[in-house]
């Protein structure tokens, strides 16, 4: 990009706080951070390499602050994080390789989709129960292994890696039918899965596409989001599985205008 102005530094840095904030909180960071990049000129794909290495500090930031929550899900962690990790490694060799147009037909349905499911979670995952036979787990720890589940991340993880936006909704959408015990350990678990999927992707990106980072926005982005993470962190474990369900429904209508929006203009 060049020299950036103070106001455009400014503003590049207001929205990695923001992205932090929100991607602790559900997800979508995004969805602030890269139409910001993209309207100060930067190429959409830079954009997506530059916006995944600076959002990295904002996941760093976000784990610490749920790892109350995350100490009571090690084993389901170690089914998830492989999932998610080599999803990711495709979804960046795909961003590297692929036009965006191939991925833009697909992430907006996606994004319907997860948040159909947190909509309709309470009766899915009633539903889930009665099938089982009524057992209701405290923590996902307990449960089952899902073949389903681990293969819902993967296909996360590969998206995730193309494009960050909006993965955390779906995790939650999928968590919200799939997984016992609370949304704060499902939230939780999204953290840090997409915390994992984004350091896969920046670091296929440091490799293979070192010049297509923006090192300036990827650093303003990240002194941004890893404050953010922290305030996200202190906001989502304070807020009740009602209104968390309702932030991810708003925030997850929102992505998908913004991505059907695109889908048109390009």
């Amino acid at each position: 990009m060049g020299n950036l102005e103070i106001w455009q530094a400014l503003i590049i840095l207001l929205a990695g706080v923001w992205a932090g904030t929100i991607n602790t909180v559900v997800g979508s960071g995004s969805l602030v951070t890269f139409p910001v990049l993209v309207a100060m000129g930067l190429n959409p794909v830079n954009a997506v390499v530059s916006n995944a290495i600076g959002l990295v500090a904002g996941g760093v930031s976000g784990a610490v602050g749920y790892r109350a929550e995350l100490r009571t899900v090690p084993a389901t962690l170690k089914r998830l994080l492989p999932a998610s990790i080599v999803g990711a490694l495709v979804g960046a060799w795909l961003l590297l390789h692929l036009p965006e147009s191939v991925f833009g037909f697909v992430s907006p349905v996606l994004v319907l989709l997860a948040v159909l499911l947190v909509i309709f979670q309470p009766k899915l995952a009633a539903w889930a129960r009665k099938r089982a036979g009524g057992e209701h787990l405290d923590t996902p720890d307990l449960q089952p292994f899902s073949a389903v589940l681990v293969a819902l991340v993967f296909l996360t993880g590969i998206y995730g890696g193309y494009f960050t936006a909006a993965q955390g909704v779906i995790l939650m959408g999928i968590f919200g039918v799939m997984l016992h015990g609370s949304l704060q350990q499902a939230n939780a678990i999204k953290v840090m899965l997409s915390l994992a999927v984004n350091l896969v992707a920046a670091v296929a990106y440091l490799i293979f596409a070192e010049d297509r980072i923006d090192w300036i926005v990827a650093a303003l982005i990240a002194v941004g989001s890893l404050f953010g993470g922290w305030l996200g962190a202190k906001i989502g474990r304070r807020l009740s599985p009602v209104i968390l369900r309702g932030c991810i429904v708003v925030l997850g209508t929102v992505a998908f205008i913004h991505l059907v929006w695109q889908l048109f203009e390009g």
